[in-house]
């Protein structure tokens, strides 16, 4: 089959977190993506700073409120008091906690950042990776098969969900992303 120029051929970035590298589940993440059609572009393995990684959360009202909307609705969806576990049921607040644990958690040791190429690499590596939280993740993702962390457990340990994988939303929030990440190499 010949790719024509309508067809959507997408760069995305991924990153493996501390915790995928941690339990050297790199290289049988990698060959996921590969198994699909994905190509790597450029791949870097380093410990990101403290600023890297708080540039790639965004402190915008619009993502400090979604993240603590996401975990106000999770935590009512299982029947938990928001309050007891933040002390605030103030969207903003608990998305600058979340924020923060998340900054703690990919700065706590390396993490692999690549670059994907490949057809709508932005949605099929999205659904390859599965659900944001772990124990809602398909079996047959990367989340379903190699994690099952939950907002509760990390809630009560104060930290971010350990989720193995970042991948970008969007094709324009993966344009920043790469260029974010890859600034530096």
């Amino acid at each position: 089959m010949t790719l024509n120029q309508t067809t959507p051929i997408e760069d995305t970035l991924v990153i493996l977190k501390p915790d995928a590298l941690a339990r050297g589940l790199t290289g049988e993440i990698i060959v996921r993506f590969e198994r699909i059609g994905m190509r790597i572009l450029q791949g870097r393995i380093f410990l990101p700073s403290s600023e890297l990684v708080e540039r790639h959360y965004p402190e915008t009202d619009e993502w400090l409120t979604g993240v603590g909307r996401k975990t106000l609705s999770d935590y009512q969806n299982m029947g938990l008091d928001p309050v007891h576990a933040f002390g605030t049921d103030d969207l903003r607040e608990i998305g600058h906690r979340v924020k923060a644990w998340l900054v703690d958690y990919l700065t706590s040791g390396p993490v692999c950042a690549l670059v994907l190429n490949g057809h709508r690499a932005v949605e099929i590596v999205r659904k390859l990776i599965g659900a944001t939280l772990p124990v809602q993740a398909m079996p047959g993702t990367i989340r379903g098969d190699f994690c099952s962390d939950s907002a509760i457990l990390a809630g009560q340990e104060k930290r971010a969900v350990r989720n193995l994988i970042h991948a970008s939303g969007t094709v324009p929030e993966a344009h920043d992303e790469i260029a974010l990440w890859f600034s530096a190499a």
